[in-house]
C-alpha cells in the first residue's frame, strides 16, 4: 500500500469538495484561449498562489496539455519554510488531493539522485512537508492530463545558480528518453504597488521569454524582477534546453489586485509554455 502525503492545504488553497474543486478548475481550463505552440511541449510555467488568485492565470499553462499523455511530471518549486537541506523532495509514495492519488516515480527519483550526487549535492527526503507551491498545480494535472502519469517533486531552497544549475542538468539525465512533462511552478514580484509590480514582472517574464536562465536568476540581484521560485524557473529551463527546448512563449500575466481590488500590494502571476520548435 501506497504510503500517501494527505493535502495540509485542501480547504483553504483550494477547495476541499472534490466536485467543486473539478468544476472550478475545469471552468478556468475552458475559460483559457491559449493556443498550443508550433512545436513540442517540453515543459509549463504556472503560478503557485490559491486558486482563488492565480487560478485563472495556471489554467493558460495547463490548458495546453488537455488530453496529454506523460509517463513523468517532473514539478520545480521553491521551499517556502525553513528547512536546512538545499534540495527536498517527498519522503512519501504518493500525493493525496481531493481528485485522488498521484503516485512518485521513485525509480527516477532513485536516478535524479544519484544525478545530483555527482555534482557533490545531497537530496533530502521529508515527510509531511507543508510547502504548498508543488501541491497547488496537482489538481489542474489531474484535470487536464491522461491518468497514469507519475510525480518527480522537487523544491528549492537553495536557489543560487550552482544548485539550479545542476539540478536542469541532473534533472535531464534522469529525464532523457521518457515521456516526461517540467512544471517549473513560481509566483512572480511580492507586494509592490500595481504599476511597480508590472514593470518588474515585464522584465522577469521577458528573460523568461529569451530563453536566460542565468538571466531569471540576476534579475532580482539587479532590481530589475523577482521571482519567489527563481531558482525553480532557471533549473527547468536548463533541463528543458538539454531535453531539446528552444522556445519560451508567455501566455498571461495578471496579479492579485485585479482579484482583490487592492493595487497598493499585489502579487504578479505569470504563465508560460517552454517547447521544442519545429522551425529550428
Amino acid at each position: 500500500m501506497l504510503d500517501v502525503r494527505p493535502s495540509p492545504i485542501a480547504g483553504t488553497w483550494y477547495p476541499e469538495d472534490p466536485d467543486v474543486l473539478a468544476r472550478s478548475v475545469d471552468a478556468w481550463l475552458a475559460s483559457s484561449e491559449a493556443s498550443p505552440p508550433p512545436g513540442e511541449i517540453i515543459g509549463l510555467v504556472a503560478p503557485h498562489a490559491g486558486h482563488r488568485y492565480s487560478g485563472r492565470v495556471a489554467a493558460h499553462a495547463f490548458r495546453l496539455v488537455q488530453g496529454a499523455h506523460r509517463r513523468i511530471v517532473a514539478i520545480l518549486c521553491p521551499m517556502h519554510h525553513p528547512y536546512p537541506d538545499p534540495i527536498l523532495t517527498t519522503a512519501h509514495g504518493a500525493f493525496g488531493t481531493p481528485l485522488g492519488t498521484l503516485e512518485v516515480a521513485s525509480d527516477a527519483l532513485d536516478r535524479f539522485e544519484q544525478a545530483l550526487a555527482l555534482y557533490g549535492l545531497p537530496l533530502a527526503r521529508i515527510p509531511h512537508d507543508p510547502e504548498h507551491a508543488l501541491e497547488i498545480e496537482l489538481p489542474f494535472l489531474q484535470r487536464t492530463l491522461l491518468p497514469g502519469f507519475r510525480l518527480l517533486p522537487v523544491m528549492l531552497r537553495d536557489q543560487s545558480r550552482s544548485t539550479a544549475e545542476a539540478i536542469g542538468h541532473a534533472l535531464a539525465s534522469t529525464l532523457a528518453g521518457q515521456e516526461s512533462l517540467l512544471v517549473a511552478s513560481s509566483d512572480l514580484s511580492h507586494f509592490f504597488p500595481d504599476l511597480v509590480a508590472r514593470s518588474l514582472d515585464e522584465e522577469m517574464l521577458s528573460r523568461l521569454h529569451a530563453f536566460d536562465p542565468a538571466g531569471v536568476l540576476s534579475a532580482e540581484e539587479e532590481g530589475v524582477g523577482f521571482a519567489c521560485g527563481k531558482g525553480a524557473l532557471a533549473a527547468t529551463l536548463w533541463a528543458a534546453a538539454d531535453l531539446g527546448a528552444n522556445r519560451v512563449d508567455i501566455l498571461h500575466y495578471a496579479h492579485s489586485g485585479e482579484v482583490t481590488g487592492d493595487n497598493f500590494s499585489v502579487v504578479g502571476y505569470g504563465a508560460a509554455v517552454i517547447y521544442r520548435a519545429v522551425d529550428a
